[in-house]
């Protein structure tokens, strides 16, 4: 039944509801900024209502599935981190796409707000907010590039670890940041990499 329940979750965070929001205005987010199909793009594609509306499905595709499969099969160790990855898995790489999906921001805040009742997402935004702030300060009220970007987004989440040992130490809910850590570093693999090599 786990690999039901796995398959279920991912196929859950490979629909790419920013994707195609995105074409039903008339917009290829392959085709547009950073090439990322994901709905901060759509958002600067189309404005603020779709790139909304992308966010808080993209957001409900992790949240749902990994509340719901809590909910109806009480998943522990292995299993739930199998289901709780699963979602984020299917965003980045998703079959809709040729297996190519997106960043994976907006679902990762649905997957840890249902794993940890919101106080996990909430500290990860406020995390990333302080960062937005003290980048805005080192370049002086500047737009930050996608690299930057990228930098805060994974930086935040590494910075997430303090909040969940601190406050929960449980083994599988460190094993599922690990894993979600390790898919924000490849899907910001690019960005990272001109970075470092800028």
């Amino acid at each position: 039944m786990i690999i039901l329940w796995t398959l279920i979750a991912f196929l859950s965070g490979s629909l790419m509801f920013s994707y195609w929001l995105g074409l039903h205005a008339h917009h290829n987010l392959k085709q547009i900024g950073d090439g990322n199909p994901g709905g901060a793009n759509l958002w600067n594609a189309a404005g603020y209502s779709y790139g909304l509306a992308g966010i808080a499905l993209d957001f409900l595709k992790g949240y749902l599935a990994v509340l719901i499969l809590q909910h109806t099969t009480h998943p522990s160790g292995i299993k739930l981190f199998l289901i709780a990855l699963a979602p984020i898995v299917g965003h980045c790489f998703s079959p809709f796409l040729g297996g190519k999906g997106g960043k994976g921001i907006a679902v990762t805040f649905g997957v840890w707000s249902a794993l940890t009742d919101f106080s996990a997402s909430l500290a990860y935004a406020i995390i990333l907010a302080i960062l937005w702030v003290l980048f805005r300060f080192v370049h002086r009220g500047r737009s930050m590039s996608s690299e930057v970007n990228a930098l805060q987004v994974v930086l935040g989440m590494l910075l997430l670890l303090v909040f969940l040992i601190k406050h929960s130490g449980e083994a599988t809910l460190l094993w599922i940041w690990a894993g979600n850590f390790a898919l924000l570093l490849y899907a910001h693999k690019r960005e990272l990499f001109r970075l470092f090599q800028g």
